[in-house]
């Protein structure tokens, strides 16, 4: 059973789904407008969930050879063995995606669930599909998948965009390329070997090291934008230790590159985004208060 959960779990990359989930939750935090039920509020973290989790089970299957020739990844399901390819696995996955897309928008509006769409199109088609294997540019525009959960979030208050969730948007787009490439540098034979173009192995390390962090501290300063829109004290509060947290990990890693400070960053990253979330979310319901 429990090995059966943890197959589940990783086929549907809930890890990193939860994450985006809770993304969105902290753009509908952060939006201004009516009042969101707990029920209206679950549907969306689940309607995310089930979108993420559809995305990453496709990007298992379609990258299952590319997983073979990875240590990090030759034991996911379909790479394994444990799963064999079947035309079934595709349309159960997109699925699960309909039916989550049907329950974002009966919950929370169209507008929310064409986001959501989109997030789950950029991470499963753009960037599994179109660029992973061809470019290294890959997780720069495939970092708007977590953006999109944002501005998701956002919409299922209000349609009409709104300056703090976009700002948020723009900080989980600037977020996802250094939290992959620390970890593509950490992992650097594993991209190698498979041909995957990661800037960490197509770039000088004073190239891609610099790129991570120029892209973090760039992060770090918009998530601090919002204090001038009205977010308060526990915002800044997980948006300042969090981000200063992770930019002094990204000038280590800078300073002294190698695998160990590359895995810190890339640990870092999740502390960063942690913080900001649960500043994002305590604020919202200190206002509520």
């Amino acid at each position: 059973m429990l090995a059966a959960i943890r197959m589940t779990c990783s086929l549907l990359k809930l890890r990193i789904g939860v994450a985006i989930a809770a993304s969105a939750l902290a753009g509908m935090a952060a939006a201004k407008g009516p009042a969101i039920s707990v029920a209206q509020a679950s549907a969306l973290a689940l309607a995310v969930l089930g979108a993420s989790g559809a995305a990453g089970a496709f990007n298992h299957y379609y990258e299952r050879d590319l997983d073979r020739e990875m240590r990090r990844t030759r034991s996911r399901p379909f790479a394994s063995g444990a799963f064999q390819p079947s035309l079934w696995w595709p349309i159960s996955f997109l699925v699960l995606l309909v039916a989550s897309l049907a329950l974002a928008a009966a919950a929370n509006g169209l507008v929310s669930s064409l986001l959501v769409f989109l997030g789950s199109f950029t991470y499963g088609v753009v960037y599994t599909v179109w660029l992973k294997r061809r470019s290294a540019w890959n997780i720069v525009i495939g970092g708007l998948a977590g953006s999109f959960a944002v501005l998701a979030g956002a919409a299922a208050v209000d349609p009409t965009p709104q300056v703090v969730p976009v700002l948020l948007a723009l900080v989980l787009f600037l977020w996802t390329p250094p939290h992959f490439w620390s970890l593509a540098a950490a992992k650097g034979d594993d991209y190698a070997k498979a041909g995957v173009p990661m800037l960490p192995v197509t770039a000088s390390q004073r190239v891609w090291t610099w790129a991570i962090l120029l892209h973090t501290a760039a992060l770090v300063a918009i998530s601090l934008v919002p204090l001038w829109y009205g977010q308060g004290l526990l915002y800044g509060l997980g948006a300042g230790v969090g981000g200063a947290y992770f930019l002094w990990k990204s000038w280590l890693l800078y300073i002294a590159p190698s695998k160990h400070t590359a895995m810190d960053n890339f640990f870092a990253s999740f502390i960063q985004l942690g913080l900001l979330i649960v500043g994002v979310v305590l604020d919202a319901l200190v206002g509520l208060a």
